[in-house]
């Protein structure tokens, strides 16, 4: 799990919130080309640390900067007013974003990573099985790809989404009325997933494994996109090393997001275990994961308008 605030959808709010740190962003005029990536804690985080993109990108004449964001939402505006080229993201922001008119472009994308996301309720709760769901309250981040994992496993055991009394909760709270026993259930991903079951001992009641894919994506403007194709693609190549590296080295890896996250290591030892960890180009299998997912929110009214996720690609993906 590399977004830890991943899923906080008012995405014109953030603007304002966020407006102070843009203008430095934008003072980039100069010769030569920059690439200004937005980053969260995580994965990319452990790219600048090894500086090895900009190794790559330095006989092309790339200037890289970078400034860390604290969710996917405040990326995507950043890059709607031009301060950002480059972000990582969940499933559900870009979404949200093609749907509010953002000028973005899908360029990158992780492998499925269904584990790091699951149902979980209370170690002593009654609840055995999905089915037992029916009429409890459960809690999640509205507008996040939880909210659509939700839907699809309930769907998957004979459940409509209206069968749970759905809880609209952050993480933080969400958490907090867990704990309280104020809801029943949490839908919820790692490393805040892996808290709950090393702190509170709560009990895992299904993943996503068969039921949704959980990538990660990486943006760009399409702008940018379509004029630094060579630049995009050396990033999304570097960004897979560090992925590589993270498969075959977990426990080096879980030491460095530790204190990045502020998490204890036991439970970013367990978030890391059952990470794949890969990286790819976007091609049209992908976005038409994206596609039934977005299709999925106009039906839940999450979004006002059907949008067609292909106009979020350059050129034409394999």
């Amino acid at each position: 799990m590399t977004r830890i605030h991943r899923r906080q959808f008012a995405i014109t709010a953030f603007a304002a919130a966020t407006a102070a740190a843009w203008p430095a962003l934008s003072a980039h005029a100069q010769s030569g080309r920059v690439l200004r990536i937005g980053n969260q804690k995580g994965l990319l985080s452990v790219l600048k640390g090894r500086g090895t993109l900009e190794q790559r990108l330095a006989p092309l004449g790339v200037k890289v900067t970078w400034t860390e964001f604290t969710a996917g939402p405040v990326q995507l505006e950043a890059l709607n007013v031009g301060s950002i080229d480059f972000g990582d993201v969940g499933e559900a922001p870009p979404i949200f974003a093609q749907a509010a008119g953002a000028p973005l472009a899908y360029v990158g994308a992780t492998v499925p990573r269904p584990a790091s996301e699951a149902v979980i309720v209370p170690k002593d709760s009654a609840i055995r099985s999905v089915a037992d769901l029916k009429g409890k309250k459960v809690a999640y981040n509205k507008g996040s790809n939880v909210q659509y994992f939700l839907a699809k496993l309930l769907e998957k055991h004979g459940l409509k989404y209206g069968d749970v009394q759905s809880v609209f909760l952050p993480p933080a709270d969400a958490r907090a009325a867990f704990e309280k026993g104020s809801v029943d259930a949490w839908v919820i991903w790692d490393p805040f997933l892996a808290s709950a079951e090393v702190s509170l001992g709560a009990r895992l009641l299904a993943d996503a494994k068969g039921v949704v894919n959980n990538r990660g994506y990486f943006f760009s403007s399409l702008d940018y996109a379509a004029k630094n194709p060579d630049v995009i693609k050396l990033l999304i190549e570097e960004i897979d090393k560090v992925d590589q590296w993270s498969n075959n080295n977990r426990d080096a890896l879980a030491a460095e997001l530790a204190p990045l996250w502020g998490i204890p290591k036991p439970v970013v030892d367990k978030a890391v275990a059952r990470t794949v960890y890969g990286t790819t180009h976007i091609n049209r299998a992908i976005l038409q994961e994206q596609q039934v997912i977005a299709d999925t929110f106009f039906e839940l009214k999450l979004i006002p308008k059907k949008i067609n996720v292909i106009e979020a690609a350059v050129g034409q993906p394999g």
